[in-house]
């Protein structure tokens, strides 16, 4: 038995035998007042002695004064001002309770390193996640299998990433965008020149039809004309942090919902599965369905099940539609305050493409270096997610530090907040898509690289600007994003102008409240039809 469990079960035998003590002579009152006060009593001495005085080999902990509940709230609303206020308290390797949890916040590339290039016996992003994912995506996919199960998955589905495949999409892609802007009511290009329009609603839209169009094909997009699509936001709402710390909640109908969607949409891919397998009508090239129809077996020979095929669907599906949904709102939100960068961005179409009506494709978009900067430039200021967390499997040393994170704490990186710091990113805090016209000032990582099952990717993760993660469970769908967001902001470029909508005082403030960092509403802006010269 190592020494923090031996600790800590002696401490408890110690506090048990002491409120049985008391609770024998004193009243009821009393003793609820008693029950009350122990863990608060407790939490204080914890804090106070043991930390302090008995294990100075651990972090330095925050500071706390509601037991269990820690420093969820002040994390919870701003999580950027508070791991900025906590490394200049503590430096920046430190520990804060959340709700229960013992969070060890590794800030800074090395903090990156630390927690990304750890070993699968060191550190769990299956142990940390499933509780979250499993309800949304189903059994037997994403963090609800083995590491390696989860590396032959990723391979499965970046067989339906290739080049070849972008090239299929970028049209399907721009079609969805037209008819979203002729048939959506905050557009309907037919009868209006102008109008107001909630980045909020049509980005959701937006990434969800596009996606589904390119990666499933037209028979699961034709689908979402009905109330199927209202099941997709049953299912993020699966995405909060209320689910995060409590799973399951059954008598909460927004839970009785996820669970609802879950099962009606994968009942609904699987039914697709079934349909094409009874009439042979698998294209391997047609879309992600037919590639994991194709291509499922695991190393070990076992196949993947049609209902994990059905699951992994979802997570495929929702993994993308957080992000690059608050991804292109913050762009478009950027972009109403620079109308000069809206201007350059179509000079560039028209410099690539010669018309402003010509079609758009997969090469033209190479070919469009600000555009591509303007959306990495975006996720460097908006990381969609704010926090990365790993469960600690056994005791690890925090480097060149006389820190040691127990097993049983959750490690958290922030490469969001990399990202916003001055010594990496000079100006951190402007949004400057031409920051990037030389790569190299801001690339950190090695070219070094690394196959965990599913392809090369960069080995070094010592980098401040990770917005895509990294190590074994870095996003495969980055290049997919970059080509979905593409398109999609240059065909707004060459349909409209837009500005902030009457009463928006610039680009919003980030909501935390989400599982994914939201530009808090209103978040909206006033579009005028381009006139074609």
């Amino acid at each position: 038995m190592d020494t923090t469990t031996a600790a800590s079960k002696n401490s408890g035998s110690v506090v048990s035998s002491l409120v049985s003590f008391l609770l024998n002579d004193i009243s009821l009152k009393q003793q609820i007042l008693l029950i009350v006060l122990i863990p608060f009593v407790y939490s204080y001495l914890e804090q106070i002695i043991y930390f302090k005085f008995i294990r100075t080999d651990l972090p330095p902990q925050v500071f706390y004064w509601i037991p269990w509940v820690g420093s969820a709230v002040e994390y919870g609303m701003a999580p950027y001002e508070f791991f900025a206020k906590m490394e200049q308290k503590y430096g920046p390797v430190f520990t804060f309770i959340l709700l229960g949890k013992k969070m060890t916040v590794c800030l800074g590339p090395k903090g990156h390193e630390f927690v990304l290039n750890a070993k699968l016996s060191e550190v769990s992003a299956e142990d940390a996640y499933t509780h979250l994912t499993t309800p949304v995506f189903g059994k037997g996919v994403i963090y609800d299998c083995s590491n390696s199960r989860l590396m032959d998955q990723k391979k499965f589905v970046k067989n339906a990433l290739t080049v070849d495949s972008f090239k299929t999409y970028v049209p399907l892609i721009k079609e969805e965008v037209l008819k979203y802007f002729n048939s959506s009511p905050m557009f309907d290009l037919s009868k209006k020149n102008e109008g107001d329009a909630n980045l909020m609603v049509t980005q959701s839209e937006l990434t969800i039809f596009t996606a589904s169009r390119s990666l499933l094909g037209k028979e699961m997009r034709d689908m979402l004309n009905t109330d199927f699509a209202y099941l997709y936001s049953d299912l993020d709402k699966g995405f909060t942090p209320i689910n995060f710390v409590f799973p399951h909640l059954p008598l909460l109908p927004h839970y009785k919902k996820r669970d609802n969607a879950q099962q009606t949409i994968a009942g609904t891919y699987l039914k697709l599965i079934n349909k094409r397998r009874q009439t042979n009508d698998i294209q391997p090239g047609r879309d992600l369905i037919d590639a994991l129809m194709t291509n499922s077996t695991y190393k070990d020979g076992v196949k993947m099940t049609d209902q994990e095929i059905a699951n992994l669907l979802i997570g495929v599906l929702m993994g993308g539609q957080h992000t690059s949904a608050a991804t292109s709102a913050w762009i478009l939100l950027h972009l109403a305050e620079r109308p000069d960068l809206q201007e350059e961005l179509l000079q560039e179409q028209l410099k690539v493409l010669g018309s402003i009506d010509a079609d758009i494709t997969y090469d033209d978009l190479q070919n469009m270096p600000l555009l591509n900067q303007t959306i990495k430039e975006t996720l460097r200021l908006h990381t969609p997610l704010h926090s990365v967390f790993r469960k600690v499997m056994k005791d690890l040393k925090f480097p060149n530090t006389n820190y040691t994170i127990p097993k049983g704490y959750h490690v958290l990186i922030s490469p969001g907040y990399a990202q916003m710091q001055d010594q990496f990113f000079p100006n951190a805090m402007e949004w400057n898509p031409h920051r990037w016209n030389n790569d190299a000032k801001s690339s950190y990582s090695t070219a070094e690289q690394v196959d965990y099952g599913f392809g090369a990717v960069s080995k070094g993760v010592s980098s401040p600007y990770l917005p895509f993660g990294g190590g074994r469970h870095r996003c495969i769908g980055e290049h997919f994003a970059y080509i979905q967001l593409g398109t999609i902001i240059s065909i707004y470029v060459r349909t409209f102008k837009w500005k902030f909508a009457e009463g928006m005082n610039g680009v919003p403030k980030p909501d935390f409240q989400s599982m994914v960092t939201l530009p808090l509403n209103p978040a909206n802006i006033h579009w005028e039809k381009r006139e074609k010269n």
